[in-house]
């Protein structure tokens, strides 16, 4: 995986590739994990996720972060691709991968979270989230309202 590229005025910035994760539940919503104080983006709301270790398909790292955050079991396959976004993060470039979930084993705890939320895509709009999450929240949203042809 390459672990550099170049931003806009052509200056390497190192990349910083994430796997986050749209837990579905039956009516609609997603799981939204609260960011705890003395982090980057502390208080922020995200998708449950993290970085992706070099050499890890980014499935591998989705299932072993979920299971440190929300003790939670996901198989690889269960892990459907949706979207990406991709940011200038000072002097990393983050590269968010974002995956739809629909089974999982366990009940998700905030193991490494201040709180929990299950919210629909629109409620999400009114929250807080790190900027790379934003526009995965209309794609999401699209998605679940067959509002767009991926996954459909």
């Amino acid at each position: 995986m390459v672990d550099t590229c170049n931003d806009i005025a052509g200056e390497a910035v190192t990349l910083l590739p994430v796997a986050a994760a749209a837990l579905l539940d039956g009516e609609g919503r997603v799981l939204l994990q609260r960011r705890p104080p003395g982090k980057q983006m502390a208080d922020l709301w995200e998708f449950p996720g993290g970085k992706i270790d070099p050499g890890e398909r980014p499935e591998a790292a989705l299932v072993r972060e979920l299971a440190e955050e929300l003790g939670i079991v996901v198989d690889q396959e269960g892990c459907v691709p949706l979207t990406f976004a991709s940011a200038l993060l000072g002097e990393r470039h983050l590269l968010l991968l974002l995956y739809v979930i629909r089974d999982w084993q366990g009940d998700p705890q905030a193991l490494e979270a201040t709180e929990l939320a299950w919210v629909t895509p629109a409620a999400m709009r009114d929250l807080p989230m790190p900027p790379a999450d934003v526009p995965l929240v209309a794609m999401l949203d699209r998605w679940l309202t067959g509002n767009d042809a991926i996954g459909g």
